[in-house]
């Protein structure tokens, strides 16, 4: 695409070369040549600069829903999906940047992803499908593949039990079809008008599971809270990067002199939090997860009811048997399975000493037993 096509046809061929590149985004910014994200790196796509706003608004103009274009002129920020002539979904954000438009599209696979294609361990399936009620948080923060999991874990439930879901998303991303559930899904600024609408309702639409696309502000956090105190299922998602930042964050949503309420309610309701780091692996344009699992037992309630959340990396590292899980032991297993390289893991770790220290067990152990067996090879002769 080495000359500058109309904005309609440059837009429609810049979407289908997505999946035909793997790309997971494509970004598009006034006085340069798109770029897409392929394995997470930015590649500049052989197009001539986009030379103004017009055109770029142009470009938009057939993916924007007609009802939300006053949003993005009153705010300068919109998020929305589409779907591409073949069926493909994207996520878009147009944003304002110096008075001209920008925007982000991720490209949204169109199968959902099981917990086995999104190399997520045993206890993810275990949760899901034993869980009743309480609260599930996924953690990470951008580009960490929250919304997959999510997906999953959703589609998990939709496979598996029999139950009333209820999606409250903004944008959708993607589509659910009954299997031996029923999902309905709503959008915003589509459906509702926002998330504390949608909350306000959700309760009298006889839902047995809910989904919270992102938990954004105070009263979305105390929905979910309050319905999964009530015996609902509620999955949603925070941009923080590990579990006892979890915890901060919530409580960054209330006044001080709410936060004893909240804990109390917290560690009534709160079944697990998730967190991940998607890293790059060996093989060329792969990425694994890191994860860490947060289970909540006696032992966490007491944490969080006694404001004691430095304490929750220690409870995990303790509680591996119950399918807590830590970075640093998910980190020491993708190195063993030689999905990561040892100095990816390492910039990634929270403690860099506490993963050498159990990589180098993993290296004691080794060393230990090829001496074994040459010991024994040296006796037998």
């Amino acid at each position: 695409m080495s000359e500058l096509l109309s904005p309609d046809r440059a837009i429609e061929k810049l979407l289908a070369a997505m999946s035909q590149t793997d790309a997971s985004d494509l970004h598009l910014k006034v006085g340069y040549a798109p770029y897409y994200r392929v394995a997470g790196v930015l590649r500049k796509v052989d197009m001539p600069p986009l030379p103004d706003t017009d055109y770029i608004e142009e470009m938009m103009r057939t993916l924007v829903p007609e009802k939300r274009r006053h949003e993005y002129e009153e705010h300068g920020d919109l998020d929305f999906s589409a779907k591409g002539d073949g069926g493909e979904r994207y996520r878009i954000n147009v944003f304002r940047c110096t008075a001209e438009m920008h925007a982000a599209v991720r490209r949204v696979e169109s199968k959902i992803p099981s917990f086995d294609d999104l190399n997520l361990p045993d206890i993810y399936g275990k949760l899901v499908l034993q869980s009743v009620e309480g609260l599930v948080l996924v953690s990470g923060v951008t580009g960490s593949g929250k919304s997959s999991t999510l997906a999953a874990m959703v589609q998990h439930v939709n496979a598996h039990r029999s139950m009333h879901i209820i999606t409250i998303e903004d944008p959708i991303e993607f589509v659910f079809h009954p299997q031996k559930s029923i999902v309905s899904q709503r959008e915003i600024g589509i459906d509702i008008p926002d998330y504390h609408e949608a909350l306000r309702y959700v309760v009298r639409q006889d839902p047995d599971c809910i989904f919270i696309g992102e938990m954004r502000d105070r009263e979305t956090m105390q929905a979910a809270i309050q319905a999964a105190e009530t015996g609902h299922l509620v999955f949603g998602s925070l941009h923080v990067s590990d579990a006892q930042q979890t915890f901060n964050r919530i409580l960054e949503f209330f006044p001080r002199g709410e936060h004893g309420f909240i804990r109390s309610s917290l560690a009534n309701s709160l079944t697990a939090i998730c967190c991940q780091r998607l890293l790059p692996g060996i093989k060329e344009g792969s990425r694994y997860p890191a994860t860490e699992v947060l289970l909540n037992n006696s032992v966490v309630k007491d944490k969080i009811i006694h404001e004691e959340d430095q304490d929750v990396p220690a409870v995990i590292a303790q509680s591996t048997e119950e399918g807590m899980r830590s970075f640093t032991l998910s980190l020491k297993e993708l190195i063993e399975n030689e999905k990561v390289h040892f100095d990816t893991a390492m910039d990634y770790a929270p403690s860099r000493e506490a993963l050498e220290s159990a990589v180098k067990g993993i290296k004691t152990q080794a060393q230990s037993l090829v001496g074994r067996v040459r010991g024994s090879g040296r006796s037998g002769g």
